[in-house]
């Protein structure tokens, strides 16, 4: 597969045309990677997706923060449907045309109707979570834990307000740049969706707090603890276009 140029990862920074499906914000976005082996991604990855690199080395990332104003187009938003929280799980992956961007492993998550429509129009691996997020000062204590299971994400952070946008081609671009999205259905057909809005402004983040085992079922080999790199931002307006059918 051809490897994503500087202009590959550039393109998907310009609006689609036509009208978008749904409009979004996204506040308080925590990014906390791990560096893996380019193999041990690659193996959980679906036909048509390779493993995006930065200087030789894959990552995996875990990003909570709140979703707000979520509302498909010609609707307005709604207290009780419109405003939830969103931790995912997520890699970072090019396809056969040079196309960088994300493959989510799972997308925690404590507004049922979301989770549904994200499953059924989006083909995403949306999870029922309890979740929680206080503010205190000007940290936030957030807690995630899913349904039925074992797997749960537990920290305090906070992000600096002096953020900036991120330089193409640097470290931070690599991870926080990301306008497109791949997704599988059910009989593993590709599809890819693009998001738009204004590059993030990406700022410190301190982490005093993180207690996860959200990875330990992909077996990435990574100690959950040790995160290699924290970033944040406070938030973009995000307007969410349409799935496509990938061509291969």
């Amino acid at each position: 597969m051809p490897i994503p140029t500087l202009d590959d990862r550039l393109r998907p920074r310009s609006r689609p045309p036509g009208p978008p499906a749904m409009y979004q914000s996204w506040r308080e976005l925590l990014f906390v990677h791990w560096r893996v082996e380019p193999k041990r991604i690659q193996r959980t990855l679906p036909p048509g997706l390779q493993v995006d690199m930065f200087d030789g080395a894959a990552y995996v990332g875990v990003v909570p923060f709140y979703m707000h104003n979520i509302r498909p187009r010609g609707f307005p938003a709604i207290p009780w449907v419109s405003f939830f929280l969103e931790l995912n799980v997520r890699t970072y992956v090019h396809d056969e045309r040079g196309r960088a961007g994300v493959w989510f492993y799972s997308l925690d998550c404590n507004q049922p109707i979301a989770v549904w429509a994200a499953r059924t129009f989006f083909h995403l691996p949306y999870r029922h979570a309890r979740m929680t997020a206080t503010s205190r000062d000007e940290a936030i204590d957030y807690r995630s834990q899913v349904n039925s299971s074992r797997r749960t994400c537990e920290l305090s952070y906070s992000v600096a307000a002096d953020g900036r946008p991120t330089e193409p081609g640097t470290f931070e671009f690599f991870l926080v740049e990301r306008y497109l999205l791949f997704a599988a259905d059910k009989r593993s057909r590709l599809f890819t969706g693009q998001v738009h809005h204004a590059p993030y402004e990406v700022a410190p983040a301190t982490l005093p707090k993180w207690s996860s085992n959200l990875l330990a079922e992909h077996d990435f080999g990574v100690d959950e603890s040790r995160p290699d790199h924290v970033c944040g931002a406070k938030g973009v307006d995000v307007d969410v276009f349409g799935l496509v059918r990938s061509a291969t």
